[in-house]
């Protein structure tokens, strides 16, 4: 059982690592393609409505619900597991549960398969009116682009969904490698399409061609080499379908700001001015490289644990071990967020380049980008948080609790657009999901207190050092940014974006250790780690 964990959580950290970094290279074909302008512009805004209905179907969310469904029926057969009363009695036969197992895969595929082609075809023929909704600050012209665009992107959201029914199998039966690649491939397509035709509809055509060969096509192969058989039927008496409905439908019935945040930023980006979506968005894209590497890291990593310490009554080794987690994923992003913020020029040039982008246009990437890593913390904290819910069995809370902040937020996006621009459209992304991040620590610890979990000691005093660290590398970082002359080059760039992000880094650590602040090693140990080649635990 360790070996198996540590070599999952090994492919994770590594494939996390190699898909952000391959998510760079796409960055880096958008910004030197489509620049900022009208076409970067659309090509932001097409994914609102396919995005929309890929959240409809909680298909990001498939692998939490149906991971735990999966490893209970293959373990207890063949017993009804979507009616609590019936007993669920462990069979002689791992054969004939696994064939069972697949068997309920397939209905839910069906059935998902069914709904969300139903949903394309909807939005397919109101796509001239959608479109308007999503970006109303387009005119006709641009709307009717948006439309075909949006058209030809639809059908990517039936591949991911499925994929990642067919992932959710596969890691309920530990086998992480193909859908950990999946997501690289991917990315690999969106940049040979985008690249062969130097245009938003060549990027298009290329999400579409990356979810069938990644997303999809990769994780189905994988299952029907352990066993799968695709019949086109619905069984929903004796498979997983109702169990998966009941847990996916807070996910469903909520807007969460995780994924509101971005809906705003488009729709206000269209109506503030030509390439202000595009600067949000080229914005947003590097500040999720740290995201995913800290908190969608930490996520993965930790939630089988706090779910088996869960079902275990555990609830203070929980706790304390979700405390640990959030405080390591807090100073990585701490970290993070100073060479951001001083470093953040050189990155926006070094990723976008200098072809298509102008000094202002890579300067006002950068301001959006120091405004939205105020909340770096937040977003990397909420999936651990998130996280934490799932694991006592609760999926209603964060999703409430996330369509609550959303809605709060959705005006003031509108206000701080009208009187800030685009300054005050990133801001208001870092201070939504910044509340979202307390009011989710607020309710868990609550939750937890109630359970009888021991407070974890010592928060206030970890705050005090970890921000006067913080402080002191941000001070290094803008001295550095100032003494250094600005770069006209890439390798320019490069050299003094690295030069800063060291001080940063050093600074950090160093202010930490004098400090006394011992959680910088367990933050840095996973990294180590992972330098040396060596599997991280969570």
């Amino acid at each position: 059982m360790k070996q198996r964990l540590l070599a999952a959580t090994a492919i994770w950290s590594a494939s996390i690592l190699l898909s952000r970094l391959v998510g760079l290279v796409r960055e880096a074909a958008l910004g030197r393609t489509l620049g900022i302008g009208d076409s970067a512009d659309l090509y932001q805004a097409a994914f609102t409505v396919p995005d929309f209905l890929n959240y409809l179907l909680a298909g990001g969310a498939m692998a939490v619900v149906l991971v735990p469904l999966q490893a209970a029926r293959r373990a207890r057969g063949t017993a009804r597991l979507d009616e609590p009363g019936l007993a669920a009695a462990r069979v002689d036969h791992p054969a004939e549960a696994d064939r069972d197992a697949w068997r309920s895969i397939a209905t839910i595929a069906n059935a998902v398969g069914i709904a969300l082609s139903v949903l394309c075809a909807m939005a397919w023929f109101a796509m001239p009116w959608l479109v308007r909704v999503a970006a109303p600050g387009f005119d006709d012209a641009q709307h009717a682009e948006l439309a075909r665009l949006s058209r030809i992107l639809l059908p990517a959201q039936i591949f991911h969904v499925l994929g990642a029914v067919f992932s959710a199998a596969l890691l309920a039966r530990d086998r992480h490698l193909v859908p950990a690649v999946a997501p690289v491939v991917y990315n690999l397509a969106i940049v040979a399409c985008g690249l062969a035709s130097g245009t938003p509809e060549g990027f298009a055509w290329g999400v579409l061609v990356g979810a069938f060969a990644g997303p999809f096509l990769m994780p189905l192969v994988a299952s029907l080499r352990l066993g799968f058989r695709w019949m086109p039927r619905i069984e929903p008496r004796g498979s997983d379908l109702r169990a998966w409905f009941l847990r996916s439908l807070p996910i469903m019935a909520g807007f969460s700001i995780v994924v509101a945040d971005d809906w705003f930023l488009r729709a206000e980006g269209t109506i503030l001015a030509t390439g202000a979506a595009a600067t949000l968005g080229y914005a947003k894209a590097l500040l999720r490289v740290p995201i995913g590497m800290f908190g969608m890291a930490a996520g993965l990593a930790a939630y089988p644990l706090l779910a088996r310490l869960a079902a275990e009554a555990r609830h203070t080794e929980l706790r304390a071990q979700l405390s640990r987690a959030l405080r390591s994923v807090a100073l990585l992003a701490l970290v993070a967020q100073a060479v951001l913020v001083t470093a953040g020029v050189d990155l926006a040039a070094l990723v976008y380049g200098r072809t298509r982008l102008d000094p202002g246009e890579i300067a006002a990437v950068a301001d959006a980008l120091s405004l939205c890593a105020i909340g770096l913390a937040a977003w990397a904290a909420q999936p651990l948080l998130s996280r934490g819910f799932y694991a006592v069995g609760n999926t209603w809370t964060p999703a409430l609790l996330g369509t609550a902040v959303a809605l709060a937020a959705w005006p003031v996006y509108g206000i701080a657009r009208e009187r800030f621009g685009i300054a005050g459209l990133a801001a208001t992304s870092a201070l939504a999901i910044t509340l979202h991040a307390v009011v989710l620590y607020a309710s868990l610890a609550r939750r937890l207190n109630r359970e009888g979990a021991e407070r974890p000691a010592g928060l206030i005093p970890f705050t005090a050092r970890a921000l006067t660290s913080f402080a002191v590398a941000l001070g290094i970082g803008l001295a550095l940014a100032r003494a250094l002359p600005e770069a006209s080059t890439t390798i320019g760039s490069a050299v003094r974006g690295a030069v800063v992000s060291a001080g940063c880094i050093a600074g950090f650590v160093a202010t930490g250790a004098c400090l006394g602040l011992t959680e910088i090693r367990g933050a840095a140990a996973p990294i180590l780690r992972r330098l040396r080649g060596a599997p991280t635990t969570p």
